[in-house]
C-alpha cells in the first residue's frame, strides 16, 4: 500500500503533466490562430498563380459552384481522379473565355497529385499546372517539366501515354521508369476535361 508521501509525489506529478499540457494546448491554439490567416494567403496566392499559368490570356478567375453529376464522379472515381474546384476565366471585358479546373490523381507513386488545367472555350487545353507533388526525386518529381508541356495547346478530348514515342496529338510520352506518375497526370488530365466538357455542353460556357 502506497504511503502519503507517494500519493502526494503521483499528484504533484500529475498536475505539472496537465499543466503542461495545457500550455501546450493554449501555445499550439495561440500559433494556429495567429498563421492560419497567413497560410489562407499563401494558398490562395497558389490558387491564383496556377491558375494564370494556365490561362495567360485571362485577366482574372472567378469560382463557381461545381459537383460532378453521379455518373462522371463514378467515371472519375474508377481512374482515381477527383475534380475539385472549378474558376471561370474571365477576360478585361469580363467576357467568359473558358475554364480553370483543379484535379487530383489519388494514384501517384508516392500520393496525391494536384494540378490545374485551363480548358479555352473551345476545348483546347491550355497548358496544366502541377500544384501538389510528392513523386520519387529524379523520376517521378520530373512531371512538371517533362510531363506537363506536353500538353500545351492540345485539342484533343483525352490523352493516352506512350512508352514508345508520341506519334498523335493525344499521345504523351512517359517519364522513363516513372509509368505511375505518367499515368496519375494523365488521368487527372483527363478528368478535368471530362469536367470541362461537362460543364462547356450544360452551358456553363455562356453564363
Amino acid at each position: 500500500m502506497k504511503n502519503k508521501s507517494d500519493v502526494s509525489v503521483m499528484l504533484k506529478e500529475a498536475g505539472i503533466l496537465f499543466a503542461i499540457t495545457l500550455i501546450a494546448g493554449l501555445v499550439l491554439g495561440l500559433v494556429n490562430e495567429l498563421t492560419k490567416d497567413r497560410i489562407r494567403i499563401q494558398q490562395e496566392k497558389a490558387v491564383q498563380e496556377a491558375c494564370a499559368a494556365v490561362f495567360q490570356a485571362a485577366a482574372s478567375f472567378e469560382e463557381m459552384e461545381y459537383e460532378p453529376d453521379e455518373a462522371l464522379a463514378q467515371e472519375l472515381s474508377a481512374t482515381g481522379v477527383k475534380v475539385g474546384s472549378v474558376y471561370r476565366a474571365l477576360g478585361s471585358d469580363g467576357s467568359q473565355l473558358g475554364l480553370v479546373v483543379e484535379s487530383t490523381s489519388t494514384e501517384g507513386y508516392g500520393g496525391n497529385i494536384v494540378l490545374y488545367l485551363g480548358v479555352t472555350n473551345e476545348g483546347m487545353l491550355n497548358d496544366i499546372s502541377i500544384l501538389e507533388i510528392s513523386e520519387t526525386p529524379g523520376l517521378g518529381m520530373l512531371a512538371p517539366e517533362v510531363l506537363a508541356p506536353q500538353f500545351h495547346e492540345k485539342n484533343v478530348d483525352s490523352f493516352a501515354y506512350t512508352k514508345t514515342g508520341a506519334s498523335a496529338e493525344n499521345e504523351i510520352d512517359a517519364i522513363a521508369g516513372a509509368t505511375i506518375t505518367t499515368r496519375a497526370v494523365t488521368n487527372a488530365v483527363n478528368g478535368g476535361l471530362k469536367a470541362a466538357q461537362a460543364l462547356t455542353e450544360g452551358g456553363a460556357s455562356n453564363e
